[in-house]
């Protein structure tokens, strides 16, 4: 009785004094008191951020000697959300940027597989998932002949990650001579069991000059392969100088894993040998989220983005269990009038999220945000599109997951022309399925809402 009584008290009064949301305090005390020693297990593993990497260059590259955006271009348009960014993330928007869309692994692999065979002075690679199936092996296999010829090779893994998969791939990088770490890996001695704070971001920058990122992990069940379970996805090849901001955040990933400092600019030889990027006409700013961040930066943004929609919002995302804050703005913007659709999957890879997503569905389909059920192939693409115009990318899901536990990127995009063809691609694949309705959703029988309901009240910790 004593042991449950010091244990409840000593996590309820943690949680009262370290977390930032009432809700999450209420939730994590009535946890530990009301389940004896169990609660307060669940609360030391997942309820305490054990992640403080403040002082780190997660913005190191602001300060570099960067072309600014065009203002001009997306200040009649997108004026305060422009500010708003600017405040939020202390980095520029960058003109000039060349992104090119890749869809599914059968297109996006080949490519980051010959920019790696292509490098010349540096590799740097961080993933959430690195499967050991025939298609991770060729990413191994390419990672290691760089280093054969002399490259700079980093790795970073995420230390949950890497256990979604076996043979763990970090030995079979380190037997190939790469340099490779793992982002917060569970271990008993010291200890360290934190299944949160994962590292959820996806990039791989080449040489300071060319990256990839997005949303898709390394493996084959992004190409259809090993795994059987076939699925798609979405990630952008990028060059021009937010390549600068994308290397600061890796620079920052990598010293909290590692405790080596790199350098966020390209290297003097590439930039000797390198001619002008592909001029492009995308103006880009990286933002950073994760339990490190003092405020709600990727929510405060993303919420920005739909209060400065005027004709239409395309959301398309695999995952959809969202804080009220952004399920309220999504209601406002229709009741305004504006077109707002939600493109996501009938059946994701996780039923307990699908479960969770159901009971969120009414509030919205009620208040005129159209919701669209995508058919399988589960659709793990990550799209956000405002008026044609603005857009962002990268490895968010729109969770608490993603929003508040994870590290994740994202990139903002303003580019007319490349948001309006991303649009009409969301715009195809929504329009292949109708849209719920109140009947659709009120015909759900009572033991699924019990269901639905129980997950979502659990969803905080999903």
């Amino acid at each position: 009785m004593l042991v449950y009584f010091v244990s409840a008290a000593a996590a309820a009064l943690h949680a009262l004094l370290t977390k930032p949301d009432p809700r999450s305090v209420m939730s994590w005390i009535a946890l530990c008191w009301l389940f004896p020693l169990g609660g307060s297990i669940l609360y030391w593993l997942f309820g305490i951020n054990r992640v403080a990497t403040s002082g780190l260059p997660h913005a190191a590259c602001a300060n570099q000697q960067l072309p600014p955006a065009d203002s001009d271009a997306i200040e009649a348009a997108f004026a305060g959300l422009r500010r708003v960014g600017d405040t939020l993330t202390g980095l520029p928007l960058l003109a000039g940027n060349h992104i090119e869309p890749l869809h599914n692994g059968e297109v996006a692999f080949p490519r980051m597989l010959q920019a790696i065979a292509e490098a010349r002075t540096s590799i740097c690679l961080a993933t959430y998932i690195f499967q050991t199936d025939p298609v991770g092996r060729q990413f191994v296999a390419a990672l290691g002949a760089a280093v054969a010829r002399g490259v700079s090779v980093r790795v970073l893994v995420d230390g949950i990650g890497e256990w979604y998969d076996w043979p763990h791939v970090v030995p079979i990088l380190r037997r190939a001579g790469v340099r490779t770490e793992r982002f917060l890996p569970p271990r008993l001695l010291p200890p360290n069991l934190s299944l949160n704070c994962r590292n959820h971001r996806k990039l791989l920058l080449v040489d300071g000059e060319l990256a990839f990122m997005g949303g898709m992990n390394l493996g084959g069940r992004e190409a259809g392969g090993s795994t059987g379970r076939r699925m798609t996805d979405m990630h952008f090849r990028l060059q021009g100088p937010v390549v600068g901001q994308l290397t600061g955040v890796f620079a920052a990933d990598w010293q909290f894993a590692s405790g080596e400092a790199l350098p966020v600019t390209a290297t003097p030889a590439a930039e000797a040998r390198k001619p002008s990027p592909v001029p492009g006409q995308s103006i880009c700013r990286t933002i950073t989220g994760g339990p490190d961040e003092s405020i709600d930066k990727l929510l405060l943004i993303i919420a920005s983005a739909i209060g400065a929609a005027r004709r239409r919002i395309l959301i398309m995302t695999p995952y959809f269990i969202p804080p009220p804050e952004l399920v309220a703005a999504l209601q406002e913007a229709a009741l305004r009038g504006v077109e707002v659709s939600l493109v996501l999957p009938r059946h994701s890879n996780l039923h307990y999220i699908d479960w969770a997503t159901l009971h969120w569905l009414p509030a919205l389909v009620e208040r005129g945000v159209r919701v669209h059920l995508q058919e399988p192939p589960f659709s793990h693409a990550k799209l956000f599109i405002v008026d044609g115009g603005y857009a962002q990318v990268g490895s968010v899901n729109l969770d608490t997951r993603s929003l508040r536990l994870n590290f994740e990127i994202a990139l903002e995009v303003f580019d007319l022309a490349l948001c309006t063809r991303m649009g009409d691609a969301v715009v195809a694949v929504r329009d292949r399925t109708t849209a719920l309705t109140m009947a659709d959703l009120e015909k759900i029988p009572v033991l699924a809402r019990l269901r639905d309901s129980l997950c979502w009240l659990i969803s905080p910790y999903l």
